[in-house]
């Protein structure tokens, strides 16, 4: 791995809040994710399993983890499966973990080579009668793929059929969407990655640059920050692409007089960056350009204010939705009228500005989190308004990463990452 060790207390302390949550002598088993063919023998990066790693720290394939807080044998609470290292894979690939690098990261001392788990699991079902199963119910969630993890669960239940089944997620979703402050830490380092990622472009930028040049100068910037690259596909988006929500094709050249709406973030061991800038090819917003960004600023900043425990995910939206209205009417984009006649479910602010504001970050990019429960200190939530106007041939996201405090503001993790109008102007300029 690129990045450097992480303090074993994290997952330890991970896995013991897991299991409080657990039913009385139940067991819970969580898989890596496979790694996925391309064509031929050509493959996909592995990318870990996010659930695995968060309760262990590893990151290699063909690793299963099993929990078992009541097993009558003390060593079987918590055991690693992993795949067997050898000779003969340390010189092709690399060697893999050996039980005492695992235990090193983990803070797991049973590990058992991959070959003895049917062995071993069937000594521990026969003691249980509850057995948690890993499925993904993210709210965003839409797999067609049949997982390592869907897979395992098929056997389990074939192989163990009277066993009760439980789900994990839901303890994950409440687990996984209050940070402790190592993983705050490893967001920070994320989140400064990016702004070194930034302000590289800040000087690279000028009319006639191509979108691709931009996202290649961000990822020099990420890899040589320890980064394996960018934590979700990134959006270069000049001009008119810039209202193409989703646009990723970052193949067109940037025109002088453009703005650039850049969605990226770096990833760092695993855990998610999430930052929006727009910028102006040219160095100089036109005045229309620095008004509409300025709005687009202020909502950003007075919905920041509203991330706060006991806060409603839906209530909150409701509430920026009313500053945005506001600032559309100021911009002369809607009147009071349009507000007066709009349709309740699709408001007047969403011709202009029509996705959330604001979603949890972390290990994921849309990260775990019930949004129908009450907003809890150490939540990272990203913070992201836009306007959007193909008519005049540009949009404006802002985004920066905030922790939700007991008391105060949130902290921002972009605190660093130049934003206002002015200072992004001198900054391209000097």
């Amino acid at each position: 791995m690129k990045y450097h060790s992480i303090n074993s207390n994290l997952f330890i302390k991970n896995r013991k809040k897991f299991a409080e949550s657990m039913k009385a002598n139940s067991l819970a088993v969580f898989n890596s994710n496979d790694i996925y063919p391309i064509s031929a023998d050509s493959t996909m990066p592995f990318e870990q399993h996010r659930d695995i790693f968060y309760l262990s720290g590893v990151d290699q394939e063909e690793s299963i983890l099993v929990l078992f807080p009541d097993c009558p044998k003390e060593t079987h609470r918590e055991i690693l499966f992993l795949k067997e290292t050898n000779e003969h894979i340390a010189i092709w690939e690399g060697e893999k973990l050996t039980k005492e690098k695992a235990f090193a990261t983990s803070g797991i001392k049973t590990v058992y080579w991959l070959q003895d788990m049917e062995k071993i699991m069937f000594e521990i079902m026969t003691q249980c009668d509850t057995v948690y199963i890993n499925t993904n119910e993210h709210y965003r969630a839409n797999v067609e793929t049949e997982t390592r993890e869907d897979r395992f669960t098929k056997w389990l239940k074939h192989k163990y059929p009277a066993h009760s089944v439980a789900k994990s997620n839901p303890i994950l979703q409440r687990l996984r969407s209050v940070k402790d402050q190592i993983e705050i830490d490893l967001i920070q380092r994320a989140c400064n990655i990016t702004e070194k990622g930034f302000k590289r472009i800040l000087n690279f930028v000028k009319p006639n640059v191509w979108e691709f040049e931009i996202e290649a100068e961000f990822m020099h910037e990420f890899l040589r920050n320890r980064s394996k690259g960018f934590a979700y596909t990134p959006i270069v988006a000049s001009g008119n692409n810039a209202n193409v929500l989703h646009y990723i094709e970052n193949n067109q050249q940037c025109k002088s007089g453009d703005l650039i709406l850049m969605d990226v973030g770096a990833e760092y061991a695993n855990y998610s960056s999430d930052m929006t800038r727009t910028i102006p090819v040219s160095g100089k917003f036109t005045e229309r350009q620095k008004t509409v960004y300025n709005a687009v600023n202020r909502v950003k900043n007075e919905a920041t204010k509203m991330l706060a425990p006991g806060t409603i995910w839906a209530d909150y939206h409701v509430e920026v939705g009313k500053i945005m209205t506001s600032e559309l009417i100021e911009l002369g984009l809607i009147d009071k009228a349009d507000v007066q006649n709009e349709d309740p479910n699709w408001p007047a602010y969403k011709k202009y500005f029509m996705h959330g504001t604001s979603h949890h970050m972390g290990l994921d990019t849309h990260d775990y989190g019930i949004l129908t429960e009450p907003m809890q200190a150490n939540m990272v939530f990203t913070v992201e308004p836009g306007i959007y106007i193909p008519e005049e041939g540009f949009g404006i996201r802002l985004e920066d990463d905030v922790v939700i405090q007991e008391k105060g503001e949130p902290f921002n993790l972009m605190r660093n990452i130049p934003i206002e109008a002015d200072e992004i102007e001198d900054l391209m300029n000097s």
